[in-house]
């Protein structure tokens, strides 16, 4: 919803006011609010073992939020960016699903 939001509203307000509109799709952070979320830390685990550049900090998504500011990136409008070191477009590698294939025969011989 949010990524139709901001390429509805970054092309009428593209054309009006020449603004450009993007969503960026953070990693799991690890944040005061998330810690209290149950099974975070194994979400958040799970997706810096998955990705090939391993979670992205806060600061390191403020960087590229101001990055987004500058002249560089002039002509990216309308766009939902990644920002998740290659999360969300990495299928799961053998080193995850051989930890994750562990995890699951420890969790069924405890039982």
């Amino acid at each position: 919803m949010l990524e139709s939001i901001a390429r509805s509203f970054g092309y009428h307000y593209g054309l009006r006011r020449n603004v450009r509109v993007n969503t960026i799709s953070q990693s799991p952070t690890d944040t005061t609010a998330g810690s209290g979320v149950a099974g975070f830390d194994g979400f958040y685990r799970f997706a810096n073992d998955l990705s090939p550049l391993g979670n992205a900090s806060a600061d390191e998504c403020a960087d590229y939020c101001i990055s987004m500011f500058s002249d560089y990136t002039r002509k990216v409008t309308m766009q939902n960016l990644f920002h998740d070191g290659g999360f969300s477009f990495t299928g799961m590698s053998e080193t995850a699903m051989d930890t994750y294939m562990k995890v699951m025969e420890d969790e069924k011989k405890a039982k």
